[in-house]
Formats: C-alpha cells, structure tokens, sequence
C-alpha cells in the first residue's frame, strides 16, 4: 500500500504510478513486424537487426515511463504544429480519405514508413505538393540542427525524409522539415531537397539488414569499442558484445 500522506514523496508516487500504466499500454500494443523507415539511419546495421528481429533488450533497458512521456510530447507537439500550420493558410493533409495515415510498403511488406503529412497547397513561395515532417526536440539538440543543419545534425531524420520522398513519389518539390524547440517553442524549418542517393543508400541498407537477418548471418558493429557513446545508449548492448565479432 502506497502511503500518499507524505508529500514529500508524492511527486515520485504518482510518476510511478503513471509510468506502470503507460508502460502496461505499451506492452498491449502489437509488436512491429517490419523493419520502421525512420530507424534506417542509425549508425550501426547490428542494431537495426536486432530490432527488426524483435530481440529482448538487456535486462533493466526496457523503456522508462519518462521516455515513454516524451515519446508522447512529441505526438501532442505535432498535434499543435498541424493546427499552426493549417491556420498559416497551409493546406495539410495528415490522413488519406480512407482515414489511414500516409505511408509506404517495400520489400513484401518488411520495410515500412508513415509519414507525418503532405501540404498539398498553401502560401506563394512554396512548391506542392510536399513531403511533410516534423520533430519536438529539447534545445541543446534543437540548436545544433539550428545551427548545422538536418543532413549533418540529424541524419537519422534526413534518411527519413529521402525515403519518404522516394516511395511516396514526392521526390519534385523538397519537403517541408519542421522542429519545435521544446523548451522554448521556438520552430525550425528546412526546405530539404530530395536526395536520391541517400534514398538509395537507405533502401539498399534495408534489404541488407533484412536479407542477413533472416539468413542467421549477424552483420558487423557500428563501433569498435562497448563505452561509445552510441554503443552505451543501445538497448542490446550486453547481447552484442557478449556476440563474437
């Protein structure tokens, strides 16, 4: 029995209460079973295997509540940035008329992406139609995007958007990249161009990650050494140094 008198201890109470409700949810959503677009630029191909093959992340690496909390920022912050844009005079579309959300299926279904929107009309200055994306991100990385751009400060996003554009056919007009700051709420906006190599690049890495996974054959690390900084933050960490290279 939890003791909700002492208000000290309130706050962490009610987190933990909310984190096992959110995290029961996630547990009753269907696991994917495909390979997500918008994992494809991540730098190690071993790690996107072990996803696409719905490995069990080591032991204490399944997700927290506060992750799971902004995950779901990130859904209501797109939310809000629809109704600004629409209100702007932009003419954007976030589901198809059948009501399923906009996206693309590759490889007998194994590859798979979902798109934020496309503008179809709008302001003058813009060309249409237009790839949609949009990110909630905190500042310090809001600002490196800000200040370097998406290719190089986020290039997990570009990959994205290339592949978006390939395979929904919106490869003409760039895309429309949109991210809120969300401590300040400050909007960033890149007009990307298609990138056709990089599309490439993406989708020839997906039939390799797919291809080898399914074969039993366990491709290569991204990094060589456990303590980077990416190998760190992995959820199969454990399981993949204890694999022989």
């Amino acid at each position: 029995m939890m003791d909700f008198n002492s208000s000290s201890s309130l706050s962490g109470q009610i987190t933990a209460l909310v984190d096992l409700g959110m995290q029961r949810v996630r547990a009753q959503q269907p696991a994917r079973d495909y390979l997500g677009a918008s994992r494809l630029g991540v730098a190690c191909e071993r790690a996107l295997q072990f996803e696409y093959a719905k490995a069990p992340v080591d032991h204490g690496r399944d997700t927290e509540g506060r992750m799971l909390r902004i995950f779901e920022r990130g859904h209501v912050m797109e939310d809000c940035m629809v109704a600004w844009l629409r209100d702007a005079g932009f003419d954007l579309r976030t589901r198809k008329s059948d009501g399923e959300q906009f996206g693309f299926s590759d490889a007998q279904g194994r590859l798979r992406g979902h798109v934020d929107g496309v503008i179809i009309g709008g302001p003058e200055g813009f060309r249409y139609p237009a790839l949609w994306e949009n990110k909630c991100l905190g500042a310090k990385s809001w600002r490196e995007l800000e200040s370097k751009g998406l290719a190089v400060a986020k290039p997990v996003y570009a990959a994205q958007v290339a592949l978006y554009q390939a395979h929904l056919q919106l490869h003409e007009h760039p895309a429309l990249f949109t991210a809120i700051n969300a401590d300040s709420m400050e909007i960033y906006v890149e007009l990307v161009p298609f990138d056709a190599a990089l599309a490439q690049r993406m989708t020839d890495r997906a039939i390799k990650v797919i291809t080898a996974t399914e074969a039993g054959e366990l491709l290569p690390r991204g990094f060589n050494d456990p303590t980077h900084f990416e190998c760190r933050m992995c959820a199969w960490q454990d399981r993949c140094w204890r694999t022989p290279t």
